[in-house]
C-alpha cells in the first residue's frame, strides 16, 4: 500500500480509502470481513457520512468491528455532514454541524474524527457561522481537521477566509469515465464540448493550495449511471484497452481503473465503495503499478476523449 501525507496534518493516509456508503446491504459478519480485509491490505482510511443509511452505516461499522481504542488507533476516520437526507436540502448552520458531529461520534463509538468534511455546498452558508462550529469542534477535541466535498475553488476560498483551520481535503467525483477535472485543460481554447470548464479548475487549485483530492465513484460512469468496467455496450473500446493493460500487469481491470487515478501526480486518494472483499483486494494491487504516460493517455482516449 502507498501512503500519502495529507498536507498541513499529521495524517499518513493510505492511497486507497474504504468508503462505507453501502454497508446496510451487508450482514455484520460481512461488514467485519470487509473491514478486516481493508486493514490487512494496508488501508487505514475509512470514509463515512451521516447521510449514508441515515446514520445506520456508521453504527454498523462500529458494531461490526467492535470499535475499541486499540482498533480506533489503527484508523483514520472521516465523516461528512451538511445534507438533510430525508428532507432533501443542505444545512451548514452552526447548530446542524455541531449536532451532526455529536451523532457521528456516538454512532462510530469514538471520541473524535480525524477529518470532518462539509458534504455538498450550501448556497445559504454563513461562513462565519461555519467557522464558529469548526472552532468549537476543534477546541473540544471532537474534530482534528476539516475539509469539504464537491466544492469549487471560490466556495473553498469563501469559507477559508473566515476560518483559521486549513481546509485540507476536497472529495470530488473522478473516474476514467468522468473526467471534467482534466478535460478542459487538455482541450484548452478549442471550440468543442470537452473544452468547457465545468469545475473552475479545481484540480490545479487544489495542487496550488495543498488540498488533497479524494476521488469518489472511481468506477462509475457519470452521476450514478452505472459502472463502466464490463459495460461493453457503452464502453467497448475502453474496456478493451483496460483489459489489455491489465493482462500485461497480471492484474484485474479494477486495479487498472484505480491505478489510472493514482497515476496523476496530485496524489489523489481513491474512495472505494465496493462491498466485495475480493474487488477491494484487486483495487489494492494498483498501488504496485505506475502506468506509463502512453498507457494513461491510451486509456483516456479510449474513454472517448480528445488529445489534440
Amino acid at each position: 500500500m502507498k501512503y500519502t501525507q495529507i498536507k498541513h496534518t499529521e495524517l499518513n493516509a493510505s492511497n486507497i480509502i474504504m468508503g462505507n456508503m453501502r454497508l446496510t446491504q451487508l450482514s455484520l459478519t460481512e461488514i467485519e470481513q470487509l473491514i478486516r480485509t481493508a486493514l490487512d491490505e494496508g488501508i487505514n482510511f475509512f470514509d463515512h457520512a451521516d447521510i449514508y443509511g441515515q446514520g445506520r452505516c456508521e453504527e454498523l461499522f462500529a458494531e461490526a468491528i467492535q470499535m475499541s481504542p486499540s482498533i480506533r488507533d489503527k484508523m483514520i476516520l472521516q465523516s461528512k455532514c451538511g445534507i438533510k437526507g430525508q428532507e432533501n436540502y443542505f444545512d451548514f448552520s452552526k447548530e446542524h454541524i455541531l449536532d451532526s458531529v455529536d451523532g457521528i461520534l456516538k454512532r462510530l463509538n469514538t471520541d473524535y474524527l480525524d477529518l470532518l468534511l462539509l458534504h455538498r455546498p450550501d448556497p445559504l452558508m454563513e461562513p462565519a457561522e461555519v467557522a464558529e462550529a469548526f472552532e468549537k469542534l476543534h477546541s473540544s477535541g471532537k474534530v482534528k481537521h476539516f475539509g469539504v466535498s464537491n466544492h469549487n475553488p471560490a466556495q473553498i476560498e469563501l469559507l477559508q477566509k473566515y476560518t483559521p483551520h486549513k481546509l485540507v481535503v476536497n472529495q470530488i467525483q473522478f473516474s476514467i469515465a468522468h473526467t471534467p477535472m482534466i478535460d478542459a485543460g487538455i482541450a484548452l481554447n478549442m471550440n468543442i464540448d470537452q473544452a468547457i470548464n465545468r469545475d473552475s479548475s479545481i484540480l490545479e487549485y487544489s495542487r496550488l493550495h495543498d488540498i488533497t483530492l479524494q476521488a469518489w465513484s472511481p468506477f462509475q460512469n457519470g452521476f450514478f449511471a452505472g459502472p463502466f468496467l464490463g459495460d461493453l455496450e457503452n464502453f467497448l473500446e475502453l474496456n478493451k484497452v483496460i483489459d489489455e493493460i491489465a493482462a500485461n500487469y497480471d492484474v484485474t481491470n479494477t486495479a487498472i481503473a484505480t491505478a489510472w487515478i493514482s497515476r496523476h501526480p496530485a496524489n489523489i486518494q481513491v474512495v472505494l465503495g465496493t462491498t466485495n472483499p475480493q474487488r477491494l483486494k484487486d483495487a489494492c494491487k494498483s498501488t504496485d503499478i505506475k502506468l506509463t504516460r502512453k498507457e494513461w493517455y491510451d486509456i483516456y482516449k479510449a474513454a472517448g476523449n480528445i488529445v489534440p
